[in-house]
């Protein structure tokens, strides 16, 4: 999970790369994204990303293509916040969690 506020006059550009990076990331079956705005601070977007297994996500730590996006986020915002691994404890969505945990996300 990660706290991401986009550069001023950014804001559409950020929204736009961030579509394009998930897509990205959705296309090759690394991950799964969603991205969330603050209802109270709308200059805030909060992103998760479920990975798909553990080889999916040591797979992107190594695609070039990846790298590019990470390194060309900075153009648009500022992550001030990140949470690299988070611990399912509980959900009431049926078989989210075990879905998580049976896939090591």
């Amino acid at each position: 999970m990660a706290v991401l506020k986009p550069h001023q006059g950014k804001e559409q550009e950020m929204l736009a790369f961030l579509r394009e990076f998930y897509t990205m990331m959705y296309t090759k079956q690394y991950s799964r994204d969603m991205l969330f705005r603050d209802k109270r601070n709308p200059a805030v977007f909060v992103h998760i990303r479920i990975w798909l297994s553990d080889e999916s996500r040591e797979s992107a730590m190594h695609d070039p293509a990846v790298h590019h996006y990470w390194k060309t986020l900075s153009d648009y915002g500022v992550i001030t916040t990140i949470y690299e691994e988070l611990v399912p404890i509980f959900s009431t969505r049926e078989g989210l969690e075990e879905e998580i945990l049976e896939n090591g996300a």
